[in-house]
């Protein structure tokens, strides 16, 4: 292997970090990086144990003098969110990760850096295999599937950890400590549609929407970036109002949490309206270049003609898809009342996608209120519901309520105080983390979450800012030496 990062500090915590992207960990595919996990215990010697699901939970003890300190509970997952950029080839399954320091910044090659939480992994590791940083007794949390279902905080039995101070290793804004976080909820629409032999003296062309940011359906949903999905199907939409228009295919984002990127339509019109379609699409792109010349500097569109399939769409479930997915809300719904500048409540049409004789169309919910988040996803139920698809949600997660007055969180704030000069934000933040269904299972503890400053999250865009990786370290040493004490 090629130690891309050797020259990085804290060396130990970047050579877990890079060890780890050797290691394939797309969401519910976790063994192989559970196999490392179990593996580094056994060599360190270090007591673990895993659940049924795949959580794994290491054990160190205290080191001398240390021992009267407060077990602590230092939490990541293991799983990261798989994307690349179209061209980019790469298999989540069996090619390591490819990370690239540029500049300030550690990225990958084309995919995401899995950063998200790999670094909170690494830090983990870096602590339980260390000989000279002071703390009490450590258990390692290490949960499976977090991106896309929560699956292993879900399963998590009460028991299983006993430590009742938790520090959440998965933000991504250093200086920042979060002590909240929203519930969420997916809603997922469903067309059956009839596959009708497509007219004669039909034209096919290819429409593509690329290059989108994309980014956290969370914590970037309020940044007015583009959402492919929606941007092409404007398109269709006024399409189908003004030709004989016929759809073939509908593609377009991929994951629950991530705001869509890329989107594809295979789009069908009379031989003597082509000319006109393709008339509006380079009106339609321009326009929208220049909507989007600000927040999507690399947006890009194209057009292509391509062979006539065999089937389209039949025509009214063509209507009912265009509309619903241009009513169909996306973006901030409602800002908090509560915290100034945070998003309260928020929904995200994520993807769409088609096989023979189904469409399926995949949106996230979120809100700092129980309320707000059913709230949200009734209304996204019935707008499909309207068009005569099929609706279904998630069982959902629940939020985590925030606590001004938590001792972990003083003594986390002291910490950054004494080793930085200043304070940091104290925030709740519009994504999803763990904490919430720990407090479920193990309603007595305490919980802070922190980590470097990550952007990107969720897409090939993501990086991590070096020099923060540093000070992200330096404050979770510094919280470890002096929790519980007086």
């Amino acid at each position: 292997m090629t130690n891309r990062l050797s020259g990085l500090e804290p060396q130990p915590l970047w050579n877990y970090f890079e060890q780890i992207c050797q290691i394939p960990r797309p969401s519910k595919k976790e063994e192989k990086i559970i196999g490392f996990l179990l593996d580094f215990a056994r060599r360190h010697q270090l007591e673990a144990r895993r659940d049924e699901i795949g959580n794994v939970l290491i054990a160190k003890q205290a080191t001398p003098g240390k021992e009267h300190l407060p077990t602590i509970i230092l939490q990541s997952h293991t799983d990261m969110v798989c994307e690349k950029n179209s061209g980019t080839l790469h298999n989540f399954d069996t090619d390591p990760i490819v990370p690239v320091v540029d500049g300030e910044w550690v990225r990958a090659e084309g995919t995401t850096l899995g950063s998200d939480d790999g670094i909170g992994i690494a830090a983990s590791l870096a602590i339980l295999s260390s000989n000279d940083i002071p703390h009490g007794p450590i258990e390692c949390l290490f949960t499976v599937d977090e991106e896309t279902g929560l699956s292993g905080a879900f399963a998590l039995e009460p028991g299983f950890m006993s430590g009742n101070i938790l520090l959440n290793l998965d933000s991504e804004d250093e200086g920042e400590l979060f002590i909240g976080c929203t519930g969420g909820i997916d809603t997922v629409a469903t067309f059956r549609f009839s596959p009708e032999k497509t007219p004669e003296g039909y034209f096919a062309i290819r429409l593509d929407v690329k290059g989108l940011l994309g980014g956290h359906s969370g914590d970037d949903i309020h940044k007015n970036r583009g959402n492919a999905n929606k941007i092409l199907n404007h398109f269709l939409l006024e399409a189908h109002k003004n030709f004989d228009l016929r759809i073939a295919g509908i593609n377009g984002g991929n994951l629950r949490n991530a705001i869509a990127r890329e989107a594809n339509a295979i789009a069908l019109v009379p031989h003597s309206q082509k000319e006109q379609l393709i008339a509006e699409w380079n009106m339609f792109t321009s326009d929208l270049n220049f909507e989007y010349q600000r927040n999507e500097p690399n947006l890009s569109f194209n057009h292509q003609s391509v062979e006539v399939p065999e089937f389209v769409i039949d025509l009214a479930t063509q209507k009912n898809l265009l509309r619903a997915i241009q009513a169909c809300p996306h973006g901030v719904l409602e800002m908090s009342s509560r915290m100034d500048g945070m998003v309260e409540t928020s929904t995200n049409l994520a993807s769409v996608k088609m096989t023979d004789n189904e469409i399926v169309v995949t949106t996230s919910q979120r809100s700092e209120l129980e309320t707000r988040k059913y709230w949200a996803a009734s209304a996204v139920q019935s707008v499909f519901e309207l068009a005569g698809a099929e609706v279904e949600h998630s069982p959902g997660y629940p939020g985590w309520a925030p606590n001004p007055d938590s001792n972990i969180l003083r003594t986390t704030v002291a910490s950054y105080r004494k080793l930085f000069g200043n304070d940091p934000v104290v925030r709740s933040i519009h994504a999803g983390l763990e904490c919430g269904l720990f407090l479920e299972k193990y309603p007595q503890l305490d919980m802070v979450s922190f980590g470097p400053t990550i952007r990107g999250a969720h897409s090939p865009d993501e990086r991590i800012d070096i020099h923060t990786v540093g000070k992200f370290w330096k404050l979770l040493v510094d919280v470890l030496e002096n929790v519980g004490e007086k």
